[in-house]
């Protein structure tokens, strides 16, 4: 949610906002309606009501024909004032429903453009040449097959499609960057969390993603009214909710770790190879809580968080600046990490970074308090280690002629300093 000033006093701002967004203009014009009615609603209530408190207290000093016409008055004020607030909360729900449907104020230098339009601004790594090696690089499952670590199969059997199970060095795998997450987080701040999967509506709404996605995304336990989460931003976003931080406790930072779920509604017959899109996968997680005057800074430390721990991985990457018509909801700047994927000669999304300002704070109703008052907050979010596209980056990035996976060397304190993968079939 915006600040409502803005949409009073610089009407402009927004509607450039949705412009680059690819949004609909027109909606910043019933906002402003809206809120126009809204006001002039609750002006003419409070009226009615100050009038017909003042009547009342006459009453008692009053006789005859005063007292009757004073009776009758306050009478006729009290069923105005009742259908003043009825269509006071009328159009407070009008314009609740229609600032819902507002996204994020995109920040200015974010650049123009859809999902399509990939403005690279860095990149790390050069992608090996697998030919002048002497052989052709295996996709992950190839690979996990080999390793006996990945199982589509039986998760198809147990769960379905898009399910899967990990096992063996691959299992090991994915509890090696658990442990190398979380460590280097720790060393950066942040403080470890593991937070709840499963959350009520108001988490999901307050951080924007029954937005972008209403129900089709994703998966909710209708008997419960709880919502399965997408990423662990929803519990982080919320832990705080209806709270006021004291402003010397920020910035807050916290890395959580949690499965995550997504239907992947809109991914029809897309990487239905492997476990590159699935419909549960672990993840760790960094949120933010600061001054919204530091959030831009924060931003760009997420940002290097993240290409710290790719490139502790030796996996080629590039950085991108998301384009405005790809921003979630909830984000006023985002950028993503492509890891290279080999088999696909091209890089593939692995991490992101959102600034989302004060616009899930504003919602989940998380203030801090200083010298001049109370105020919104500012959250950030950054992706550290999406399990099952990190392990894909790994395995394809790091595998020998022979079908063994070489190891990462800071994740060999994890193994017990061994130095690969071996195939066991």
């Amino acid at each position: 949610m915006i600040d409502p000033k803005i949409l009073r006093t610089d009407p402009d701002r927004v509607r450039r906002s949705q412009a680059k967004r690819g949004e609909s203009v027109e909606l910043v014009d019933e906002l402003i309606a809206a809120d126009e009615r809204r006001r002039s609603l609750m002006a003419s209530s409070e009226t009615a009501r100050a009038e017909q408190k003042s009547l009342s207290a006459r009453i008692p000093k009053a006789s005859g024909d005063e007292k009757a016409d004073l009776l009758a008055r306050t009478k006729q004020l009290a069923a105005d004032v009742k259908h003043a607030q009825a269509e006071t909360e009328a159009a407070q729900v009008t314009y609740d429903d229609l600032m819902l449907k507002l996204g994020n104020l995109v920040i200015d230098e974010v650049p123009e453009g859809g999902e399509d339009d990939l403005f690279v601004i860095d990149s790390w790594g050069t992608p090996r040449d697998f030919a002048a090696e002497g052989f052709t690089p295996r996709d992950h499952l190839e690979i996990g097959e080999l390793l006996d670590g990945i199982d589509m199969e039986r998760g198809a059997k147990v769960s379905g499609s898009r399910f899967y199970f990990l096992k063996g060095q691959v299992a090991e795998l994915e509890f090696a960057l658990l442990q190398l997450a979380m460590t280097k987080a720790a060393q950066w701040g942040f403080t470890p969390m593991v937070v709840p999967s499963l959350v009520r509506p108001e988490a999901m709404a307050g951080t924007g993603f029954l937005d972008q996605t209403g129900d089709e995304e994703i998966y909710k336990l209708e008997r419960d009214n709880l919502y399965l989460v997408g990423t662990s931003e929803v519990a982080l976003a919320a832990y705080h909710s209806d709270e006021i931080l004291p402003a010397d406790t920020l910035p807050r930072r916290y890395v959580g770790w949690s499965s995550c779920f997504r239907r992947e509604a809109g991914a029809y017959g897309k990487d239905t190879r492997g476990i590159f899109r699935v419909h549960w996968f672990d993840k760790a997680e960094m949120f933010v809580y600061c001054d919204p005057a530091d959030a831009e800074a924060e931003h760009q430390k997420l940002l290097s968080f993240e290409k710290d721990f790719i490139t502790s991985l030796e996996i080629p990457f590039q950085v991108l600046d998301v384009a405005a018509g790809d921003l979630g909801a909830s984000a006023a700047r985002k950028y993503d990490c492509y890891g290279w994927l080999p088999t696909q000669d091209r890089y593939r999304e692995i991490t992101s970074t959102s600034n989302c300002t004060e616009f899930q704070s504003r919602r989940l109703n998380t203030r801090l308090r200083d010298e001049d008052g109370t105020r919104p907050l500012a959250t950030l979010n950054g992706t550290l280690c999406a399990m099952t596209r990190t392990i894909i980056m790994i395995l394809e990035n790091h595998q020998q002629a022979d079908g063994s996976v070489r190891i990462p060397e800071a994740l060999r304190p994890y193994f017990g300093g061994r130095e690969a993968l071996t195939p066991v079939r």
